[in-house]
């Protein structure tokens, strides 16, 4: 699954119209906000921190599970009451769930005056013009069209680490996941159009490119006739400005031998492998579709470990899939006390509609989900204990992300732990230090996943 779940909620301001953009889902779903919002500016809208002022409400769903639909639905219908309450004169959604819900949306949520599916992003601006005109639309186009580039993005964070976006769509066809119906096949985003954009995020004065896509490992294979990432990457390496480059969403039957070491021969790159792997039994894996054996995990595991002793290694399971027996359960909790991942996250199953394994026998409980994945997490909370003591005295390059508000105290990561993902560092310094920089910090202790340490130097 792979997906963090976060809201974002982004004010533009302009004496002409006040727009309020909602953006939920993942750091996929984030980076095609961004880029709307850039359309936004670029048209001369700009945005309000007071929602019954906005004239426009844009709204980028997500669809991926249940919950994430529900809070989808749960946004629209409280936005939409400020047509009531407030000076809302038009209602956009956008995303996965207009996506998928078009024709639903349009007939049970009278209040949205515009869908914009997930390619369609680039029509914002229309979709806002002829709503504000009186004039309903739907905005859905071929799923698997190219993806489009060069779009003016905004960025949303600090303005020090950015995501980029280096395909869309997945091919993968795993029995759960809904991702190929709403985003449609696996689609590469030219090198060239990505090294120009990695620039321009240089330029605004990103430090921290994170590579992100359905499935980063697969890079090129469309336009180049072959996994190309590790191309891309030493490509990447060569913009003086980004010091940190970290990749997320990496299949591990799909990692390959020039990317291992062009991941070891390069500083800049973090030494960390986003490894989704939903589980270990081979008969859970078959029937999600996943391409890979429980011998062939460790083994790839046991290479990237030779290879990059000091290697991060994240993951995220699935608790409770179709058919799943405690004694499967049982052999998943064994392979991560035997694996002892640095990083783990864990989601009970879904039964998303149009996906095969909705429609597989032995659905498992919402309790005995619930069950399986608390003791996945408590599994995993005692071997994060262990690696976080076995930290203490040592010294990592941190980047610096703020500062406790009235004290001495920074709060930084280091190349172990992802923006808005994973842990962070506290640290005492006396010196000032700004967002984005970055520290020498020695570990000297922890508190559940977050590490405590002392400032040394700027490095």
């Amino acid at each position: 699954m792979g997906c963090v779940y976060t809201a974002l909620v982004l004010f533009i301001w302009s004496d002409i119209l006040k727009v309020l953009f909602v953006s939920l889902g993942c750091d996929k779903n984030l980076t095609n906000s961004e880029e709307m919002i850039g359309l936004l500016v670029k048209e001369g809208f700009v945005l309000t921190d007071d929602e019954t002022e906005a004239d426009v409400i844009v709204i980028n769903t997500c669809a991926f599970i249940g919950d994430a639909k529900e809070e989808s639905i749960n946004t629209i219908i409280e936005y939409g009451e400020l047509k009531q309450t407030g000076n809302l004169k038009a209602l956009i959604v956008a995303g996965c769930l207009a996506q998928r819900y078009c024709d639903e949306i349009c007939t049970e949520l009278p209040e949205v005056d515009a869908v914009i599916g997930t390619t369609a992003y680039d029509k914002i601006v229309y979709a806002i013009k002829e709503a504000l005109n009186g004039n309903k639309t739907k905005n859905l186009t071929d799923i698997n069209k190219l993806v489009v580039t060069n779009i003016p993005r905004v960025l949303t964070n600090a303005g020090y680490y950015a995501n980029l976006k280096i395909a869309e769509g997945c091919s993968k066809r795993c029995t759960y996941c809904i991702i190929p119906y709403l985003r449609g096949d696996y689609r590469s985003v030219p090198m060239e159009d990505l090294i120009k954009e990695a620039k321009r995020l240089a330029d605004l004065g990103v430090k921290e490119l994170t590579l992100i896509a359905q499935e980063t490992t697969l890079y090129g294979t469309d336009l180049y006739g072959k996994k190309s990432l590790h191309i891309l990457l030493k490509k990447l390496c060569e913009i003086d400005e980004i010091r940190m480059i970290r990749i997320m969403y990496m299949y591990p039957e799909e990692i390959y031998e020039e990317l291992v070491e062009t991941i070891a021969a390069n500083d800049k790159i973090c030494n960390y492998f986003d490894m989704p792997i939903q589980h270990c039994s081979d008969t859970v894996l078959k029937n999600m579709a996943r391409k890979t054996t429980k011998e062939e995990l460790i083994k790839n595991i046991s290479y990237i470990r030779n290879k990059i002793p000091d290697a991060v290694l994240r993951t995220s399971l699935i608790a409770g899939f179709p058919g799943e027996t405690k004694k499967e359960h049982k052999e998943m909790l064994d392979f991560i006390k035997e694996i002892k991942f640095d990083r783990l996250g864990c989601f009970t199953y879904s039964q998303e509609e149009g996906t095969v394994a909705s429609t597989f026998e032995n659905q498992i409980d919402e309790e005995t989900k619930e069950k399986w994945k608390d003791e996945i997490m408590r599994t995993q909370q005692k071997i994060v204990f262990k690696k976080n003591k076995s930290l203490k005295g040592k010294v990592f390059k941190c980047i610096v992300d703020g500062k406790i508000f009235d004290s001495n105290i920074y709060v930084g990561r280091t190349y172990m732990d992802a923006p808005e993902i994973d842990g962070s560092v506290f640290f005492e310094c006396d010196e000032t230090l700004l967002s984005g920089n970055f520290a020498d910090v020695l570990i000297t202790g922890f508190e559940e996943y977050d590490l405590m340490g002392k400032f040394l130097a700027k490095n």
